[in-house]
């Protein structure tokens, strides 16, 4: 199939390149009218099939989350021109939140339904609502985020047999777009919001409790450059571009303390995060756009950001941030959107150290 523009680059988030429960990592990619999708013919490659296009009009922002059981869960935010008789005020955009999802690797997506707008009596706040984030639990419960339009964060999760329960108000206010959740691998969920003088967080205590506000995490973000990763048994660390332009920080919100420098130029857009055994030893891989539009990488023990790191830029200039991900086979996989679209991969060599292949244009 031929290969058709994606002139926002990957989805807006750093995860979009996933692994399905055969092995083979998919790639995905938000462009017009739709998403495409390239899939690896095998495990562990080389060969990918793709790109493979769906439809999915209207779209503002695309973001994914990932289950145990290896479905994909697709979460966009919609902004559609509104028709006769629908809620709103004459002339403004119809904004909700939609919902697919793609069960196994290769295999189509489901129809895309509608989560609603949380603004269901203050409609003239309808067109305001920012963009979505979501986790999935050890349990296959999805839950979905987003930033309203006065800064507070809501929540909606699908109950038992598959029927989503209502907006839940976390009642805060002032909170940017960026929202990142995770689910650790008890299955509780975890969030953080970004805001302007810190990160604000919500974590369960077990699968399925309610989220409760926790200590904001004392880093300030640029808007949509976090993510986090699970760096010991049920405890994530915190990544994310400082606001002030002082690179990547760090932070263990288990522990506390302040968050911790680890450089970089980054550019806008979020930070992308994967564990791997390298030489034996547990490390952290990082990535991210830099201001100058190619893609870097860096790696460093586990939980010891104090070890030292050093970014190397790596490939051509690219749209969108790039994903990191581990093939079938344990090897790290660097994946970014060239400028023209299509995708382009860097896998790490079959020897030791963290040293990657030429990168391939799929």
């Amino acid at each position: 199939m031929p290969s058709r523009s994606t002139s926002t680059g990957a989805p807006e988030t750093a995860r979009w390149l996933l692994r399905g429960r055969d092995g083979r990592l998919t790639a995905y990619a938000r462009a017009e009218g739709g998403l495409l999708r390239w899939t690896e013919a095998r495990p562990g490659g080389p060969d990918w099939v793709g790109p493979e296009f769906f439809e999915a009009p209207d779209l503002t922002y695309l973001t994914l989350a990932q289950g145990a059981d290896g479905y994909v869960h697709f979460l966009g935010r919609r902004e559609r021109p509104g028709a006769a008789g629908e809620p709103g005020e004459p002339g403004k955009p119809v904004v909700d939140i939609v919902h697919s999802i793609q069960y196994q690797s290769g295999r189509p997506l489901m129809d895309w339904r509608s989560l609603g707008n949380p603004h269901t009596k203050l409609v003239e706040r309808a067109p305001h609502l920012g963009a979505p984030a979501a986790a999935v639990d050890a349990a296959g419960t999805v839950h979905v985020f987003v930033r309203d339009a006065v800064g507070s964060v809501r929540m909606r999760r699908e109950g038992k047999g598959g029927k989503w329960e209502g907006w839940k108000d976390f009642k805060v206010r002032d909170t940017l777009d960026g929202t990142v959740a995770v689910a650790t691998s008890t299955g509780r969920i975890e969030v953080l919001a970004p805001a302007g003088k810190a990160t604000l967080r919500w974590a369960q205590e077990k699968q399925g409790g309610e989220l409760q506000r926790t200590d904001d995490v004392p880093l300030a973000p640029a808007p949509g450059s976090g993510t986090a990763l699970e760096t010991g048994p049920d405890r994530l660390t915190y990544y994310a571009a400082d606001a002030l332009g002082d690179g990547v920080l760090a932070h263990h919100p288990a522990s506390g303390g302040p968050a911790l420098p680890l450089g970089g130029s980054p550019g806008p857009g979020p930070t992308a995060a994967v564990r791997t055994t390298v030489d034996g030893h547990d490390c952290t891989v990082l990535a991210h756009r830099t201001s100058t539009g190619r893609p870097a990488l860096a790696a460093f023990p586990t939980e010891d950001e104090g070890a030292g790191l050093w970014w190397a830029e790596t490939g051509e200039p690219c749209l969108g941030s790039p994903s990191l991900a581990l093939d079938a086979n344990g090897r790290v996989v660097m994946a970014a959107v060239g400028l023209d679209g299509t995708l382009r991969l860097a896998r790490q060599k079959a020897e030791a150290g963290l040293a990657l292949e030429a990168w391939i244009r799929v």
